[in-house]
C-alpha cells in the first residue's frame, strides 16, 4: 500500500526539523513555496501541515505564519484512565462518532511513537468524543494493527482499552501525556459544535501495556470551556 503523499511530506519536514534545516522558534517555508517544491496543491501541502500541528510540531502564529513548536513546560498526571471511564466518572453518558478507521502504513512519528517498523500496519481512527451528547473533544488515535486484528470494529472503537483487558487478556501500564493549548480551526469549530477560533486544549499521549510495549498514539483537542486536566503531584 502505497503512503499519501500528505504522509510522505509529513516525514520529509519532520527529518528536516530533527536535521535542524528548521531551528525551534523558526518559520517554516509559506505553503506556496513548500506546495512548489514538492509539487503538490496547496490542500495536499495543508495535510501535511496540520498533522504537524496536531502533533505538537508545529505551531500556526494568526498573521505571521508557521514556526518549528518551542519546548513546554511538562507534567505527568497520575493514573489512568479511558475517556469513556472518565465521563462515567462523572456520572455522564459517553459516546462517540466515529469519522474514519483506516489500516494503513505509519507516519514517521507514530512509526516512533509505538516502535514499529515500516513494514507494520497500523489502525488510525479519527472520532469525535461525547459527554451525554455535547461534543467534548476531537482526537485521531492510531494503534499497531497486530495488537487489535481480532477485534471487531465495534470493540476497538467503543472502548479500547475495557476490549484489551477483558477480552485480550492485556493489562494497561503506564501513559505519557503531552498538554497545550490551540484555537479551533474550521474543521474542529464545525466537529465540536464551537466558533472558529476557539480555545482548545490539547493532548497528545502515548499509552503502554504493563509489558512496555506502547499500544496507542492518540492526537486530541478538547473544547477548554468543556473539559479540565487534573495534575495531581505527590510530596517526595
Amino acid at each position: 500500500m502505497q503512503e499519501p503523499m500528505y504522509i510522505k511530506i509529513h516525514n520529509q519536514i519532520k527529518r528536516d526539523i530533527e536535521n535542524k534545516k528548521y531551528k525551534v522558534g523558526e518559520r517554516i517555508p509559506a505553503e506556496r513555496q513548500l506546495a512548489s517544491k514538492f509539487n503538490v496543491s496547496r490542500m495536499t501541502l495543508r495535510q501535511a501541515i496540520k498533522t504537524l500541528e496536531d502533533e505538537g510540531i508545529l505551531e500556526r502564529r494568526l498573521g505571521s505564519g508557521t514556526y518549528v513548536s518551542s519546548q513546554k513546560v511538562q507534567e505527568k498526571m497520575s493514573g489512568i484512565m479511558s475517556f469513556t471511564d472518565i465521563t462515567r466518572s462523572n456520572g455522564q453518558v459517553p459516546s462517540s462518532k466515529l469519522l474514519s478507521y483506516r489500516i494503513t502504513k505509519p507516519s514517521l512519528s507514530e512509526k516512533e511513537k509505538l516502535k514499529i517498523q515500516d513494514t507494520d500496519n497500523v489502525l488510525r481512527m479519527e472520532r469525535v468524543r461525547f459527554a451525554d451528547n455535547v461534543p467534548i473533544c476531537y482526537e485521531v488515535a492510531t494503534i499497531p494493527y497486530e495488537l487489535v486484528s481480532r477485534f471487531s470494529k465495534d470493540e476497538i472503537s467503543s472502548s479500547l482499552y475495557q476490549t484489551l483487558e477483558e477480552k485480550g487478556g492485556y493489562k494497561i501500564g503506564s501513559v505519557v501525556e503531552n498538554i497545550g493549548a490551540a484555537v479551533a480551526n474550521e474543521n474542529e469549530a464545525r466537529l465540536l459544535s464551537v466558533k472558529k477560533g476557539e480555545p482548545l486544549v490539547t493532548r497528545r499521549q502515548v499509552t503502554e501495556l504493563s509489558n512496555h510495549y506502547p499500544f496507542e498514539y492518540v492526537r486530541a483537542s478538547y473544547v477548554a470551556e468543556r473539559f479540565e486536566f487534573t495534575l495531581e503531584k505527590k510530596k517526595k
